[in-house]
């Protein structure tokens, strides 16, 4: 069975690259470490019948187009860049394990509250540039955290803030009654949790109901103390509205790890001093990548023992 890995994280890893071989000696990695768009998707796919992709667009047309490739294995947790349904029609199998980076980013997401509250991006951006300015912000302690989405990371998150004591409210499309109490937290209606949370932090897919949930008729709505965070994927949060409302002091700051193009191409937004942002690491952990690669080889060596039953 001929593989083939776009994805660069997993063909930049020695051990994934190793496990990978062992199980298929004649893969193919990505080792030119290059993102690719379309129409070099489908020449790099062309023989293969199996792939490793990340965030790579897998439409109706592309699958036309590699009518020889029979299973997608899935780095990472996000499906919102496969088109299941055409997958289905073409009998094209999706390997997925959900949750694999969890841990991952629920820490950066941890780090990014403990970085805006206590001003730790922004004072030391001034100290390089020769102000001295001594706000240590406010403690993430008994602060009150509104999460969006309710799924894997959120729930790890809620974990990671137990020794913090906050105030706790969520928010997601599923009843969360069953587990709520479980967790210790509060399920809210967007709108309450826009006005009540000192932090926001966003944990859904990318899809028509939730593309620019967070505009400026929510930053309007949100105290003008709190702060943003968006660690789930780029579009979610509208940029233009974001940087106007953090140059208008609308909300106090934002850290995003996602963006709508990435990498982002707004300069302008990307330096102000009350944006924390990072390229798309949150679940790139060492152990993280080790996770998703094998979750994503797990599925192949599956695969391969199906087909030859």
């Amino acid at each position: 069975m001929k593989v083939k890995v776009s994805n660069v994280a997993f063909s930049k890893n020695l051990y994934l690259i190793d496990k990978l071989q062992s199980e298929f000696p004649d893969a193919v990695i990505n080792d030119k470490g290059k993102r690719m768009g379309k129409d070099e998707l489908i020449n790099y796919f062309s023989d293969a019948e199996a792939a490793i992709v990340g965030l790579e667009t897998i439409d109706a047309d592309l699958l036309d187009k590699l009518p020889q490739l029979k299973m997608i294995a899935k780095f990472g947790v996000g499906l919102d860049n496969i088109d299941l349904e055409a997958c289905r029609q073409r009998n094209v199998t999706v390997g997925w394990t959900g949750g694999v980076n969890r841990r991952s980013v629920a820490e950066m997401t941890l780090g990014f509250m403990l970085a805006l509250s206590r001003n730790l991006f922004s004072t030391s951006i001034q100290l390089k540039e020769g102000n001295w300015n001594k706000n240590g912000g406010f403690q993430l302690t008994g602060k009150t955290i509104g999460i969006v989405g309710f799924g894997h990371i959120a729930r790890e998150l809620v974990l990671l803030l137990k020794p913090f004591n906050c105030n706790i409210i969520v928010n997601d499309i599923i009843d969360l009654s069953p587990v709520a109490s479980a967790y210790g937290v509060l399920p809210v209606s967007k709108e309450v949790l826009y006005r009540e949370a000192d932090i926001i932090t966003v944990h859904t897919p990318l899809t028509v109901d939730t593309k620019d949930l967070f505009n400026m008729r929510v930053f309007e709505m949100m105290k003008s103390s709190s702060f943003l965070i968006n660690t789930a994927r780029g579009g979610i949060v509208n940029e233009v509205d974001l940087k106007s409302a953090l140059q208008q002091k609308k909300i106090a700051g934002a850290a995003l790890d996602v963006f709508y193009e990435e990498p982002p191409v707004d300069t302008e937004l990307l330096q102000l001093h009350n944006l924390i942002c990072t390229p798309h690491t949150g679940g790139n952990s060492y152990e993280a990548v080790v996770a998703m690669g094998m979750s994503a080889l797990e599925h192949l060596v599956n695969y391969k023992i199906t087909r030859s039953k």
